[in-house]
């Protein structure tokens, strides 16, 4: 395992703000191929088979190989929290439950997983010597989730009690919203979360998703916090290119 080594770019971020995302594979070295191309990512072995994804030196993604076929191809966003025990506890309180039990990642923190009561799949991660993304909203790099979901109020009520500081807390900028699942996928789409990355030039960054085997799933459209495509890559995990 490589040296567990902190950017002057890493910060500790407050319990609910999306601090790390991480892909879940069929191929990790397939992986390595498409986001290198398309973002200009760099990679390094991480915790048992996982890579770090890193831009300029710093952490800003994982890729882990599936360990079960049955388990999605998908990216997983995580929000920080200092007890992912006890965050566990208030999201099965609030109607969520917790689908993997708090656990340790070597000494690198605590990660869980979490559905809310919809059934969206969200990561937790408690840190250790691993604070989180060591760049973000920068290009190449995680800049927005948006939470797709049939019932906005009640994602609403939800989240904002869970991470009220987060969302509405002073001096928030939060890098997380949701929107109603029809507005950009088919009504039978179930709710979950949509990673967004940042590019410079989104016509520019669709051709090389295609180009690299992966496919077109929603074309550019305009949103309060920029403009989007959603796309998957050449194994089927879905993401979002923003440009803002």
């Amino acid at each position: 395992m490589a040296e567990n080594r902190a950017s002057a770019n890493e910060e500790a971020y407050r319990e609910g703000v999306p601090c790390w995302v991480d892909a879940q594979l069929p191929d990790v070295e397939a992986g390595k191929r498409f986001y290198g191309e398309l973002f200009g990512w760099a990679f390094e072995e991480a915790y048992g088979s996982s890579v770090w994804a890193l831009l300029d030196g710093d952490r800003v993604a994982s890729l882990a190989p599936k360990t079960d076929g049955r388990m999605p191809t998908v990216w997983t966003v995580s929000f920080a929290t200092s007890d992912a025990g006890a965050l566990g506890r208030r999201i099965t309180a609030a109607g969520g439950q917790v689908v993997m039990a708090p656990f340790p990642v070597g000494g690198l923190g605590t990660a869980a997983l979490a559905a809310d009561p919809e059934g969206a799949v969200f990561g937790l991660w408690q840190p250790g010597t691993h604070p989180g993304f060591g760049r973000r909203r920068a290009p190449g790099t995680f800049v927005w989730a948006e939470l797709y979901t049939r019932d906005t109020a009640a994602a609403n009520t939800f989240y904002g009690g869970l991470f009220h500081d987060a969302l509405f807390g002073t001096d928030a900028e939060p890098d997380f919203g949701r929107a109603h699942v029809t507005e950009v996928f088919p009504a039978e789409m179930p709710p979950h979360f949509l990673v967004h990355f940042r590019v410079t030039d989104l016509d520019d960054a669709l051709g090389a998703v295609q180009r690299l085997g992966g496919r077109v799933q929603a074309p550019p459209f305009e949103t309060s916090y920029g403009r989007v495509a959603v796309v998957t890559d050449n194994q089927g995990a879905s993401f979002a290119l923003l440009h803002r």
